[in-house]
């Protein structure tokens, strides 16, 4: 087993009265992406911040490629890039002219900082605009180039938060590549995301927290499988019926609404033969049903599952 590259301890960080994380413990090998994964206000980005030196935890521990994140924030500085929720390139300048004052905050010589300036700018396809303002850039266009400044050191652990959020399909998908490029080349990266289906791609293992805590780990297929239920969705001809569908369906902790398509999500511990019988419930008390369909777990339901987001 590779020695892991980022270790997180008993890590804990509290606001007042309100507690952003409770006590996390993961760790992330070379080559890996782990896919950090919890509602809003779960603890995710507080604990990129911690874990990249811009806040600081109030107890446990962590290291980063040997260096302790508390003590040493210096060092853990020099071996890790971050591409956090806002974009932190310049719009006053080109692409290249970002990438070299990245790269001169590494304090890469010259020689090798145009050396790796010129790489990331024709592996990542950023040359069609690399000589161009940032700010006349299209927002794939800027995210892909934050997140290649975070690479430009070669760190042995990388950090993305949401890198995708707002961007569309084709770009998020250039984004997943080269995501999965930076691991493949033996970084230990670390992704958080609102898009499970994201994750579901790209992490080798996942970390769910809800409210600062640890609920669910493990590999995607894994978690979907200890599930050991089906699940039926049902989609109700008028969104007033919701409230009276979840009821007949089952118990509240099996059940999630979503109002906005006018969707019902049931998870079954007897597959067809309780699909039946919710959907017979459904006719028997004049609900309009328009479509439904029986399937296996996806990680959306193993997220709603182990999560308090449900309805």
């Amino acid at each position: 087993m590779n020695q892991p590259v980022i270790v997180v301890e008993g890590l804990r960080k509290v606001y007042g009265d309100v507690v952003a994380v409770a006590g996390l413990d993961f760790e992330v090998e070379a080559g890996t992406i782990l896919g950090l994964l919890g509602p809003n206000g779960a603890g995710k980005t507080t604990t990129i911040e911690i874990l990249t030196t811009l806040r600081r935890a109030d107890a446990g521990r962590a290291t980063i490629a040997g260096f302790d994140v508390g003590r040493q924030p210096e060092l853990v500085r020099r071996v890790i890039g971050l591409a956090g929720q806002a974009a932190a390139v310049d719009d006053r300048l080109t692409a290249r002219e970002n990438l070299d004052l990245f790269a001169r905050l590494y304090k890469l010589p010259a020689p090798e900082r145009r050396a790796r300036v010129d790489e990331l700018i024709e592996r990542f396809d950023l040359g069609g605009f690399a000589d161009r303002l940032v700010a006349t850039y299209s927002g794939g266009q800027r995210r892909r180039l934050d997140v290649v400044a975070a690479l430009i050191a070669r760190p042995p652990a990388i950090f993305l938060d949401e890198p995708t959020t707002g961007l569309d399909p084709r770009s998020r998908l250039d984004l997943w590549r080269e995501i999965r490029a930076m691991a493949d080349e033996g970084a230990a990266v670390v992704l958080t995301t609102q898009y499970l289906e994201e994750a579901d791609r790209l992490a080798d293992d996942i970390v769910i927290i809800d409210r600062g805590e640890v609920v669910a780990r493990g590999a995607a297929e894994e978690l979907k499988k200890d599930l050991g239920r089906d699940v039926l969705v049902v989609h109700v001809s008028d969104p007033a019926d919701l409230p009276r569908a979840a009821e007949l369906a089952g118990d509240g902790a099996d059940v999630a609404t979503d109002a906005g398509h006018r969707m019902l999500t049931v998870q079954l511990g007897d597959g067809p033969p309780e699909a039946l019988a919710v959907l017979r419930r459904l006719s028997d008390a004049g609900i309009p049903v328009e479509d439904f369909q029986l399937r296996r777990p996806t990680l959306d339901d193993v997220f709603l599952t182990h999560t308090e987001v449900r309805r």
